[in-house]
C-alpha cells in the first residue's frame, strides 16, 4: 500500500510540547493527560462507575463496548462496584474482539490468549454475585453468527460508550489498516465496516508478543474476530485509552492533528460528537526527531 502520510507533518506534530496538548487550538479531539498510568486507569474506572450510577438513578440501562486491552482499569472498577454496592443488573456489555487460531477458530476459554476466557476469569467472576451483570447481557462476537453482536446492539437501541485502546497503527479493536496492495478500502467503506474475521498485521503480532510472550510472535494466535467501525462509532460517547509509552506517541499525536485516513483508522473517529483520549504523560512525550 502506498502511504500518503506527510512525514514532515508527523515530525511537526511530534514537536508540540506535552503541556500544550490539552488546550491546543489545532487539536481535532479532546485529550486528558495524567501524570501516571494509575491515574489513567482510575479515571476510566470512575467514568464507568459514574455512568452506571446516573443511569441506575433514572431507572435506565447502561450499555458499553469494552476492550481486552488496556485492562488495568477493570480492577478499580470491580473494587468500587463491590465496595459501593453498585448494581450492574441493568448493564449490557458488548466485547469488541477476540483472538482466533491460525484456522480462524475460537480458542478454548482456558487459553491465556482467549479474551472471553480472560474476562470471565478476571472480570465477571470477581463481581459480587448479587451485583453482577446477567449472562444474557454479556455479548461476545462469534464466528458462528458474524452479525449477532450488531443485531443485539440494534435490538437494545443504543450503545452509551465505546471504551477502547489504540493500536500502534491506529486500530480500534482489530480494525487494522489494510496493507495488501491488491485491493483498496476507502475511508467511508472502512467507517461502515461490520464484524469480520481478519489476519493480524505483522506489527500487531510484534506488539502483542512484546507485551505477552517475550517477543515470541509464534506464541500469538494470528487471527481475530473484531467488531467493525460502524458499531464502535455508533456509541453516544467514545473514550480512547492509552498508557503504553513510546509505542503510541506517534499515533496519539496523529489522532489529534492529522487528517482522517484508513492508514491510521482511529483518525476516522475524529468527527464523532463526543470523543476524548485519556493518556499518561509518558505516552505523549515528544516523538523522535522532535
Amino acid at each position: 500500500m502506498t502511504s500518503y502520510i506527510d512525514k514532515e507533518k508527523l515530525i511537526e506534530y511530534g514537536r508540540i510540547p506535552v503541556d500544550e496538548l490539552e488546550n491546543h487550538p489545532d487539536a481535532k479531539i479532546g485529550i486528558k493527560v495524567f501524570d501516571s498510568k494509575e491515574d489513567v486507569h482510575k479515571w476510566v474506572a470512575r467514568d464507568m462507575i459514574d455512568e452506571i450510577k446516573t443511569n441506575n438513578k433514572k431507572g435506565d440501562f447502561t450499555s458499553w463496548i469494552l476492550p481486552c486491552g488496556p485492562t488495568k482499569q477493570y480492577s478499580f472498577f470491580i473494587k468500587w462496584v463491590n465496595e459501593e454496592r453498585i448494581s450492574l443488573q441493568n448493564v449490557h456489555i458488548f466485547h469488541m474482539d477476540d483472538l482466533l487460531d491460525w484456522e480462524g477458530r475460537p480458542l478454548p476459554l482456558s487459553d491465556p490468549f482467549s479474551y472471553e476466557g480472560w474476562f470471565r476469569k478476571n472480570f465477571y467472576s470477581l463481581i459480587e454475585p448479587d451485583l453482577t451483570i446477567p449472562e444474557e447481557h454479556i455479548h461476545f462476537p462469534t464466528i458462528f453468527d458474524i452479525d449477532k453482536v450488531s443485531r443485539e446492539i440494534e435490538a437494545l437501541g443504543r450503545v452509551d460508550t465505546t471504551y477502547g485502546g489504540i493500536g500502534f497503527r491506529g486500530h480500534i479493536a482489530f480494525n487494522e489498516p489494510p496493507l495488501d496492495p491488491w485491493y483498496t478500502v476507502t475511508a467511508e467503506e472502512f467507517k461502515q465496516s461490520k464484524t469480520r474475521i481478519i489476519h493480524l498485521n505483522s506489527d500487531t503480532l510484534v506488539a502483542l508478543s512484546q507485551r505477552t510472550s517475550g517477543g515470541n510472535t509464534h506464541a500469538i494466535p494470528p487471527m481475530a474476530i473484531t467488531m467493525g467501525m460502524k458499531d464502535l462509532l455508533s456509541a453516544k460517547r467514545i473514550r480512547l485509552i492509552s498508557d503504553t509509552g513510546a509505542w503510541k506517541r506517534n499515533i496519539i499525536r496523529y489522532l489529534l492533528f492529522g487528517d482522517p485516513t484508513v492508514e491510521f483508522p482511529v483518525s476516522l473517529a475524529q468527527d464523532h460528537p463526543d470523543i476524548k483520549v485519556v493518556v499518561d504523560r509518558d505516552t505523549v512525550l515528544p516523538t523522535i526527531g522532535a
